[in-house]
């Protein structure tokens, strides 16, 4: 009785505070269609459940088939040149991660400062636990049981990438940390090509636009980081019917990764989340090779 209780007051919490922030975003954000902003398009979530399911769901609904083969993040990493950026001034180590990824295994150190891990509890474990999707870990502990790390290359009937699926899932628990969906694109008011990275929730999507920097000594950084709606940033979307969502531009919430080879010569990755300039959100991944290259 006491069990159900809790976890009946717990859905309850869970689903008024996503209600709320879909309110939020629906009273704050500004009014789209996928006419006036095309490169902001992007899967959502139909469901209060996301999980490792969509993937399959979202393959069926737009008659993609999901690959059984190797695959990286990006089909191929010079897609991101730019007038401000250049591949050919990143290490090549960085280049193989990004085209190659499946064949990396990846460890994960993570860190919340202390004013915002209660936060950070209270919206994973009511909000994200309940819809199986941005289960971020609070705690070096929740990842000591590792983390798994699934590819998932979504292709046409022409054999044309569309999108790429990264699924990190706690070992230990199975949350999932991460159904993300990985492409290319350029926001509206930003010339160059970024990373395109989004996040299916329930009616609606987390989407983040990262733009590429070459640092002198070969490593890479990814930033999402803009002045205004169009350029590289966070966007939080609630669809309000097919093809027009309500979108607010958080601004004041940012992504920086950092990716660059140690002396020791592993690949490693500095991945920070600031809100109003202060850090949410620290996370550290070793990045190393499981799988001999094949070509």
């Amino acid at each position: 009785m006491g069990a159900n209780l809790f976890s009946s007051i717990g859905n309850w919490i869970g689903d008024f505070l996503a209600a709320c922030i879909r309110l939020m975003v629906r009273l704050i954000g500004r009014r789209v269609t996928r006419e006036e902003a095309p490169w902001l398009n992007c899967p959502m979530g139909t469901s209060k459940l996301i999980g490792a399911d969509f993937y399959h769901q979202l393959a069926i609904d737009e008659q993609l088939k999901i690959a059984d083969e190797p695959a990286g993040l990006l089909t191929d990493f010079s897609l991101l040149k730019g007038e401000g950026f250049d591949p050919t001034q990143v290490r090549q180590e960085i280049h193989e991660f990004y085209e190659r990824t499946s064949e990396f295994r990846l460890e994960a150190w993570s860190e919340a400062p202390l004013f915002t891990r209660m936060f950070l509890w209270v919206l994973t474990r009511f909000v994200s636990r309940r819809m199986n999707q941005l289960n971020f870990p609070v705690s070096s502990l929740e990842l000591a049981g590792g983390m798994t790390s699934d590819l998932l290359p979504m292709n046409n009937d022409s054999g044309q990438r569309v999108y790429t699926g990264w699924l990190r899932r706690l070992a230990k628990s199975g949350h999932v940390i991460y159904t993300g969906l990985y492409s290319v694109e350029s926001p509206g008011e930003f010339a160059d090509p970024c990373v395109k990275v989004s996040f299916p929730l329930p009616q609606g999507s987390a989407t983040v636009f990262l733009r590429p920097e070459a640092q002198p000594d070969g490593s890479f950084k990814l930033i999402s980081s803009g002045r205004k709606f169009g350029e590289p940033g966070f966007y939080r979307m609630v669809e309000l019917k097919p093809g027009v969502w309500k979108v607010r531009n958080f601004r004041t919430l940012r992504e920086y990764f950092h990716v660059y080879v140690d002396e020791s010569g592993m690949l490693r990755t500095d991945h920070l989340v600031t809100f109003l300039g202060r850090t949410i959100l620290r996370l550290h991944y070793k990045c190393e090779r499981a799988k001999p290259m094949v070509d």
